[in-house]
């Protein structure tokens, strides 16, 4: 469909424009007109056009603003498709580290970046939430969007995994305020009883790149744009929790099961 486009940012459908030219323009056809009614110069239809415009701007600010909503609520409605659909993805991916009751009833996914002051501040949260509800599994997708950094430190997290001791090193890179640099994320291994030369290997597997990639692609799906994203069941709550918060999403999954 050919458009206008208001402002080098938001296309306007010419046909949409081209009805109003004609019904302000007065014309009236009849049966022997139609065919050269239909078809008006491209000049007087331009002209029809602006002058519309200039007389009634609010005509397009109210045309485009109905578009926007129509948009939004079309994707709000294709995230929360997606986030029914992708639950074998979110829960029982074997990439995925997993802590609390690893048989619990009650999953609780998060989105996180080992830079995000956000993460960090929900970390606590997050542990606690697994010593006191015993019904509690957690999943970690590593979602690093912070830059280079963020995704080495995600793929360390992925590779410790190989020597048992993920959570404690998760925990340790959270409450971490270290540059995220090589040595640093190393360091921080070390200090978690992690071997830190072996771990160094080991994070140079291309396929925790191909994990990283795959959570991105998911968090896209769902329009998880930012971190942490929590997600419980169908319900998908962006940005940091307390205690308080995360006992709230847990109990309202509860009341739903």
């Amino acid at each position: 469909m050919n458009s206008i486009h208001i402002g080098n940012r938001f296309p306007f459908p010419l046909c949409v424009l081209t009805s109003l030219a004609v019904l302000v323009s007065g014309c009236s056809t009849t049966g022997k007109e139609t065919k050269s009614a239909s078809a008006p110069s491209q000049d007087l239809t331009d002209t029809v056009i602006e002058r519309y415009i200039r007389a009634h701007p609010e005509v397009i600010e109210q045309s485009l603003q109905g578009l926007l909503a129509k948009r939004e609520a079309e994707l709000k409605e294709h995230h929360k498709a997606a986030l029914a659909t992708r639950q074998n993805e979110l829960l029982h991916d074997p990439a995925s580290p997993v802590s609390g009751n690893l048989k619990g009833e009650i999953t609780l996914v998060e989105f996180y970046d080992y830079r995000c002051g956000f993460c960090k501040k929900a970390a606590s949260a997050v542990t606690e939430l697994q010593k006191v509800d015993p019904r509690v599994r957690v999943v970690y997708k590593d979602f690093p969007i912070l830059g280079e950094p963020s995704e080495l430190a995600a793929k360390a997290a992925l590779a410790s995994q190989a020597q048992g001791k993920h959570q404690a090193f998760h925990e340790a890179l959270l409450a971490s305020h270290a540059d995220m640099s090589r040595e640093a994320i190393l360091k921080i291994a070390a200090n978690v009883g992690l071997d830190a030369k072996r771990l160094d290997a080991d994070m140079a597997d291309p396929k925790w790149q191909v994990v990283i990639d795959k959570n991105r692609a998911l968090a896209r799906e769902l329009g998880i744009s930012g971190t942490p994203g929590f997600i419980v069941g169908n319900e998908l709550v962006p940005g940091a929790l307390d205690l308080n918060g995360l006992k709230e999403l847990i109990a309202r999954a509860g009341q739903g099961r």
